[in-house]
């Protein structure tokens, strides 16, 4: 049987009693304003998620060539984790009848009734319009461009089309994700190179294998929720294979900033090591027996994918703020002429 019709069989959420969640399910009229705290309204923004957005967006304006006025650069971040925590919001609005039925969401604001759907989706469009509008007026109309297209495809390709509709969901919805290394590249420049073309496809590439791990452990919950996610419609085994392919595929891309002279020996050194160690973290996996064996090599490579793009990253960072490549000045060099 094929991906296609398997996918097809799978229960859709919106046409069961789950639907209603994105209606409203808090007590009393549903025209009454809900009494939301500044806290549900944060959690809608979904911070986690925001952090890596704002720390990759951060080393794509630090590697960037050229200079950005310090209280600039720090406005271009502020409207970046803006628009992120727009598009986070409206993928809780749209997904609000799928997280019902999930264990690890079901408490968020829409379904766990502290928020009205409509009023998250007024305050996500709020948001966004404004981080796009700020950032073209403030920033550059390129970066503004960049960040209007990532809340676009996190909320509409991916949240209302791919997810429900394609295992291949994560694949191509990775694409927003990957996105503001590059956003903060062209606030900088105002253009687009290799060099941020290359720090998207380290993130593009990881994020599979990184939500795929997620996605074995929560198997059950996403076939409940009607989520055609890879180990629903294909099954755990060729998860574990896929996971391994694109592990192999991804460890020599994190390498590349070093392969291509952007980086030093240190960011080659621990690129290197780091994917050597993803590939057999994923090869432990596509070879643990079913089960507990399964769950537990899932687990350990879940926390290692975050490890290991925070790491990426970071060393990225720490050779540019330092001067470590050949021919480049510390970060803080130019930074202080700038100021």
């Amino acid at each position: 049987m094929s991906m296609q019709s398997q996918t097809a069989r799978l229960t859709s959420p919106l046409s069961s009693g789950n639907a209603g969640a994105r209606q409203g399910s808090l007590k009393g009229s549903p025209n009454d304003p809900s009494l939301a705290s500044p806290r549900d309204y944060f959690e809608l923004l979904k911070p986690r998620v925001m952090s890596l957005v704002i720390f990759t967006a951060l080393v794509g304006m630090v590697v960037a060539p050229g200079h950005i006025h310090p209280v600039i650069g720090g406005i271009a971040l502020l409207f970046i984790a803006i628009g992120a925590g727009a598009a986070g919001a409206l993928n809780m609005w749209y997904e609000a009848d799928l997280d019902a039925v999930m264990s690890r969401t079901m408490k968020r604001p829409i379904p766990d009734g502290r928020i009205l759907p409509g009023e998250v989706l007024g305050f996500a469009l709020f948001l966004a319009v404004f981080a796009v509008v700020a950032m073209g007026l403030l920033v550059n109309v390129l970066s503004a461009a960049l960040l209007a297209f990532t809340i676009f495809f996190y909320a509409v390709v991916y949240s209302m089309w791919l997810k429900r509709w394609t295992p291949q969901n994560i694949v191509i919805g990775g694409a927003a994700g990957a996105l503001p290394p590059v956003i903060g590249w062209a606030a900088v420049t105002n253009a687009i190179s290799l060099e941020p073309i290359v720090m998207f496809l380290i993130i593009f590439i990881w994020t599979p294998p990184h939500f795929w791990a997620l996605a074995l452990l929560r198997t059950e919950e996403y076939a409940r929720a009607g989520v055609p996610m890879l180990p629903v419609v294909a099954g755990e085994r060729e998860t574990r294979r896929q996971i391994l392919l694109y592990s192999i595929a991804m460890a020599p891309v994190g390498a590349l900033p070093y392969l291509l002279g952007y980086t030093s020996a240190l960011y080659g050194v621990v690129s290197i090591a780091g994917g050597l160690w993803f590939v057999m973290s994923a090869f432990r996996l596509r070879n643990a027996p079913a089960g507990d064996a399964t769950v537990k090599a899932a687990r350990k490579l879940f926390g290692f994918s975050i490890l290991y793009l925070g790491v990426l990253f970071a060393v990225m960072l720490a050779d540019r703020l330092l001067g470590l490549s050949v021919g480049q000045m510390p970060w803080y060099v130019t930074w202080h002429v700038t100021w």
